[in-house]
């Protein structure tokens, strides 16, 4: 028998909120974690961006909150996130699913001004149900000694590999050892690597763990790979956006500056074209956001900051301008075409020869070989492509050095931005 959220134990204010919102059929994360987190269980969510993990822990910690309410002065959950957006979209949702059931929440997170720094003091001495933090400011208003956390029920990590990526792992530790040891806490991530083990096994109490289609893009998703030189990248993503009309376009770079040069160069298409990185306020921020959401801005040239924790639809391309560091990244950048379905839309990806390594290692992590795209002929011809098998054999000097192809006109290399 199919499943559908009247048959979990949710208060009944909880059921309000997800008829008005449409919400009938749980997704699979959603099916599992729900009654655990409703008996008061440990988790480990193990689940990419998409699955649905934001409502599976928000329904059952708001139900729980609604059965066994906090003082006034007191915080009932708090859920720590790796980004200003992330925990902006996990309230967004919260205040959604809450609207009948008459719980509080408060967003916590750096980048604003003496106000807002008050705003947050207010909500953190006056009692909020649920607070979603950064660590870094959550940290600073612990700091000054007027956090109540000693009602704590549930402690929430989201994008758990990701803070730690970040170096959030002290500031993790701090955070925690100010909570009371009694309470339940759910660590949700999209990858389980040594770290998270470890942690994992230092703050949470005989967890269960759930597993939902780790490392591994929708189906629906269209991937190419173009290989290129560095200086035939911009000519691509010209040629990419002037060549269908588009909409809404992600461009990922892995550096700020190159941000901030490729939204230069694209400035004179026809586009609207904004970026997104950290040097922007937060106001800031919220605009480029709220811009790429009601189509005002078609492209959105970005570093990681948004690959994880944004929730917004009908992306029609992502363009991986260069390969992440770590091919998990990988997943959650085209994921954005695809948010909670097998259907998506299409994600191109450059790899030139320095990146080659990086990109097979992208294969063997999705398991299916990226179609290999021909370049314009208007671009000239690009690097050849090495197979796995093929660069193993390869000198450890780099695959710079040895790639052959690229004819007469083979650009020089030049890292300089």
């Amino acid at each position: 028998m199919e499943l559908k959220f009247k048959d979990f134990k949710l208060d009944d204010k909880i059921f309000e909120g997800l008829d008005a919102m449409g919400f009938e059929k749980p997704t699979p994360i959603q099916q599992q974690a729900i009654p655990l987190i409703l008996e008061g269980k440990d988790l480990i969510g193990i689940a990419q961006t998409g699955t649905g993990k934001t409502a599976a822990y928000l329904l059952p910690v708001m139900s729980r909150l609604l059965s066994n309410p906090v003082q006034d002065n007191q915080i009932g959950a708090l859920i720590i996130a790796p980004t200003r957006e992330l925990a902006l979209q996990i309230d967004t949702a919260f205040q959604g699913f809450a609207y009948f059931a008459g719980l509080s929440s408060a967003a916590i997170y750096g980048g604003g001004d003496g106000a807002g720094f008050d705003v947050q003091k207010k909500a953190l001495t006056s009692g909020t149900d649920v607070i979603i933090a950064t660590p870094g400011k959550l940290i600073s208003h612990l700091n000054l000694g007027y956090v109540k956390v000693q009602q704590l029920q549930t402690l929430i990590l989201d994008e758990a590999d990701k803070m730690l990526d970040m170096g959030f792992m002290d500031d993790i530790n701090k955070i925690i050892s100010a909570l009371p040891k009694e309470r339940q806490t759910l660590l949700f991530s999209a990858t389980m690597p040594p770290r998270i083990r470890e942690l994992s096994a230092q703050v949470l109490n005989n967890p269960e763990q759930i597993n939902i289609a780790i490392s591994q893009p929708a189906a629906g998703i269209f991937q190419g790979a173009f290989m290129v030189h560095d200086m035939q990248k911009v000519k691509l993503i010209k040629h990419l956006l002037q060549s269908k009309p588009l909409k809404s376009v992600i461009v990922f770079c892995s550096k700020k500056s190159e941000v901030k040069e490729i939204e230069k160069e694209l400035q004179g298409l026809s586009l609207k074209v904004q970026s997104m990185h950290s040097d922007l306020e937060q106001t800031e921020r919220e605009n480029v956001m709220s811009n790429f959401r009601n189509r005002t801005t078609n492209v959105l040239v970005a570093t990681d900051i948004v690959s994880r924790g944004i929730d917004i639809d009908g992306i029609e391309l992502v363009i991986n301008y260069n390969l992440p560091s770590d091919a998990e990244d990988y997943i959650h950048r085209i994921g954005r075409t695809s948010r909670g379905s097998n259907s998506g839309g299409v994600a191109f990806t450059f790899v030139n020869p320095k990146e080659l390594g990086n990109f097979h290692k992208i294969e063997s992590l999705i398991e299916r070989e990226i179609k290999k795209i021909k370049l314009p002929d208007s671009l000239g011809e690009g690097p050849a492509y090495i197979t796995m098998e093929d660069y193993k054999k390869m000198p450890r000097t780099g695959p710079s050095r040895n790639f052959k192809g690229g004819g007469k006109g083979r650009p020089p290399r030049n890292n300089k931005r």
